[in-house]
This record gives structure tokens, sequence and C-alpha cells, in this order.
């Protein structure tokens, strides 16, 4: 594993790294992790909110480590602030290495997510 000894969080995404999400020299394309991380903090933020959410911000993603073909992205979650309409989460993507299985941290950003209403009009988080 990386430094950090275990992701933080909850596993809420796990998918598997395919050819067709990689660049001419095997790397994945950081958009595509950025992707799977932006759908594990909606899927974390709608489970709170118990209705529709949107992406309001990503904050200082860096990338850390290259996921490869044949890696399994896990996406770790933790709801880190509730407002009045957004939802605050640290997200962290991990790559299984294929064929080893060791886990490695390849990036984390914090996101902001805001619920929506049937109208899309920003709506009260409700309290747990």
């Amino acid at each position: 594993m990386t430094e950090n000894a275990s992701p933080l969080g909850q596993l809420t995404l796990r998918t598997l790294a395919m050819p067709a999400d990689a660049n001419a020299a095997g790397d994945i394309f950081g958009g595509w992790v950025m992707a799977q991380m932006d759908l594990a903090a909606g899927i974390r933020a709608a489970e709170r909110a118990h209705g529709r959410v949107v992406t309001r911000a990503v904050r200082e993603m860096a990338f850390e480590l290259p996921v490869k073909i044949g890696d399994t992205i896990n996406v770790y979650t933790e709801i880190v602030a509730v407002g009045r309409t957004s939802i605050t989460l640290l997200v962290e993507a991990w790559a299984r290495r294929y064929l080893t299985g060791r886990l490695d941290k390849v990036t984390g950003a914090t996101f902001v997510m805001v619920a929506l209403d049937r109208d899309g009009h920003p709506t009260a988080v409700p309290a747990e």
C-alpha cells in the first residue's frame, strides 16, 4: 500500500479499468478516474439527501500514481459536512493492482454536491 495505510470512508464504487479507458501507453485517462469519483460522490450524496444531487465543485485533485489496464478502481467516500443545500465529501480513488492485488492510493479530492428539487432548484438536505 501507499503511505496512507488504508482508505478513508466507505467503499462506494468499484469498477475495472479497461483498454477503452486508456491512452496508447496503457495508462488510464485521469478524466475517467475523476468520472468514477464523481459517480461515487453522487451516489453517497444522493443517499444522504434522499434525492437528486449535482456536482457543484471539485477541489484540489492531484494524481499520485497511474492506473493501468486491468486494475480495479475502488472509490471511497466520507461525508465531512452537510450544509443547508450542500454535502461536502472527501473522495479517494484506490487501485487494486491487476495480478499482485496491491492497493495503492491514486488520488483524492473534496467534492461539493448540491441537493435539487424536482424543478432543478437547490433544496434543503433533510436532517438525518
